[in-house]
C-alpha cells in the first residue's frame, strides 16, 4: 500500500482499486491529477498483482483475498480524518461493491469504473464447464487471460507503455476465474444489500472486456439515495487512460465537490 499526500491542503482521500491483470503504476497520472486538486491519494497492490508475490501471480484462492485486502486501504485512509473517496476500476469496481455488500463504511461516495459485471468475450460452453472440474483437481492451473492491449485503451502512448511492462498479468489461474464469476454473481444477488452511499458510475461505451448492459442493468436495480450513471461513448474499457481522460476526470472531480459541498466543506 502506497500513499500520496496533497499538493497544499488536503480536502479529502481517495482511495484507488485497480482492474485485473494491472497494478497501481499504471495510475501514475490519475494520482498526480487527484493530488493537484487537492486531494490525498491510497492505493496498493491487489494480491497476485504488480510487486505482491510472483509465485502467485493471476491466481487466489478466495474473491474474499481481494476485498480484505481493498478494506485494509481503506481502514488506513482513515488516518488523514478527511471524507473518504472509493475508486474502484473494472474488477477494482467488482471488489469495491462486494465490499460495500459486506460491510458498511464511513465513505462519502463510491465512483466505479466500467466495473466488472459482466465479460464480453466468455470461455466457450465447453471450457467453462471444465473450469468447474479443474476448479477441484487444479485450481492453479494458468491460461491466457484472452485480454490484450489494443481491447484496453485507444490511447498509443499508454499502448506502448503496457508492451513493455514486466508487471502486467497475462495469465490467470482456472480458480482465478470461477471465483470472478461467483462474484460478478454475488454482485447481483445480494445487490439490496448494497451500502447506500451516494454512487457515481463512468462507463466506457465501446468496452471490449465488460458487459456495459450488465452494468446499465445492475445500476438500475441497485436500491440507493443517490446514484449517477455517465457512459462515454467513444471510450475503450479503460477510460481514464483514454484520450478523453482529462474531461473524464473533471467530471469525476466535479462528482467529489458536489459531495463535500452537501457535507459542508469547502471546496
Amino acid at each position: 500500500m502506497w500513499k500520496w499526500e496533497a499538493e497544499g491542503t488536503a480536502r479529502a482521500v481517495i482511495v484507488i482499486v485497480h482492474g485485473a491483470m494491472e497494478h497501481h503504476r499504471r495510475y501514475g497520472w490519475l494520482i498526480e491529477q487527484w493530488r493537484n486538486s487537492g486531494f490525498h491519494v491510497v492505493m496498493g497492490d491487489l494480491p497476485g498483482h504488480g510487486l505482491t508475490t510472483r509465485s502467485r501471480r493471476g491466481h487466489i484462492d478466495s474473491f474474499e483475498e481481494y476485498v480484505n485486502e481493498v478494506k485494509k486501504w481503506i481502514d488506513a485512509s482513515y488516518q488523514f480524518d478527511l471524507p473518504v473517496f472509493l475508486i474502484g476500476h473494472s474488477m477494482g469496481g467488482l471488489i469495491t461493491l462486494r465490499l460495500l455488500q459486506k460491510e458498511r463504511l464511513n465513505v462519502a461516495g463510491v465512483i466505479l469504473s466500467s466495473p466488472c459485471l459482466g465479460l464480453v468475450n466468455k470461455p466457450s460452453p465447453i471450457l467453462h464447464a471444465a473450469t468447474f472440474i479443474l476448479n477441484k483437481v487444479f485450481p492453479a492451473l494458468r491460461v491466457s487471460s484472452g485480454i490484450t492491449f489494443d481491447m484496453v485503451t485507444r490511447n498509443e502512448d499508454v499502448r506502448e507503455l503496457d508492451l513493455k511492462d514486466t508487471l502486467y498479468v497475462k495469465k490467470v489461474s482456472v480458480r482465478w476465474y470461477r471465483e470472478l464469476e461467483e462474484a460478478m454473481k454475488n454482485a447481483f444477488a445480494m445487490i439490496k444489500r448494497t451500502q447506500d452511499t451516494p454512487l457515481l458510475v463512468v462507463q466506457s461505451g465501446d468496452d471490449r472486456i465488460v458487459d456495459k448492459e450488465k452494468v446499465r442493468t445492475w445500476f438500475n436495480s441497485v436500491p440507493l439515495s443517490e446514484k449517477r450513471f455517465k457512459e462515454w461513448p467513444k471510450c475503450y474499457h479503460e477510460v481514464f487512460n483514454e484520450p478523453e481522460r482529462e474531461e473524464v476526470f473533471l467530471y469525476v472531480k466535479d462528482f467529489v465537490e458536489g459531495q463535500l459541498k452537501g457535507l459542508g466543506y469547502i471546496v
